[in-house]
């Protein structure tokens, strides 16, 4: 198992490594989410919200590779999901080869406390974002205010953090 895990990773490093065009998503991202959940980690903020930040990230990214297959016309069935999947693996996968989680002491509900607040983030985000079209919906398809798509799901986010620490987190 050990060893599929170690192909994979050194593929996935390989095709990383040959030239395209770069759209600055999932590299840079996966990058950007490990150096966040180091500093996290340093200034001492608990895994299960870091986790809500990434998979809010995660799942903003997926989106965001989504919406670019679909303007090349290349999207497929349940392709949103699929993408969801793949950012959790190569954001995950890594994590865990490299002990950064999956400590058995660092658990709730069973998983890794990173990973089960990365699943709440994911929801709360999709949550979030139906809520926004709804509001916008009920508003003769306008926003309320500009930005509204990126700052309701923030808002929800940092909510759920503060709610996260003076619940969970004191567990």
């Amino acid at each position: 198992m050990i060893a599929k895990l170690k192909f994979i990773f050194i593929s996935s490093l390989i095709l990383l490594l040959i030239p395209f065009i770069s759209y600055a998503t999932c590299p840079v991202c996966t990058v950007a989410i490990a150096s966040g959940l180091g500093l996290c980690r340093y200034l001492g903020i608990d895994d299960v919200i870091s986790g809500l930040w990434v998979g809010g990230v995660l799942l903003s990214l997926s989106s965001s590779i989504n919406t670019i297959l679909i303007n090349k016309k290349k999207n497929f069935k349940y392709s949103i999901l699929i993408l969801l999947i793949l950012n959790y693996l190569l954001v995950f996968v890594p994590l865990q080869l490299t002990k950064i989680i999956g400590h058995g002491f660092n658990r709730i509900a069973g998983m890794d406390r990173l990973i089960f607040g990365s699943i709440c983030g994911t929801i709360l985000v999709i949550l979030s974002s139906l809520a926004s079209d709804g509001l916008k919906k009920y508003n003769k398809n306008k926003v309320f205010f500009p930005y509204q798509k990126v700052v309701i799901p923030v808002i929800v986010l940092l909510i759920f953090s503060l709610v996260f620490y003076f619940t969970i987190c004191n567990i």
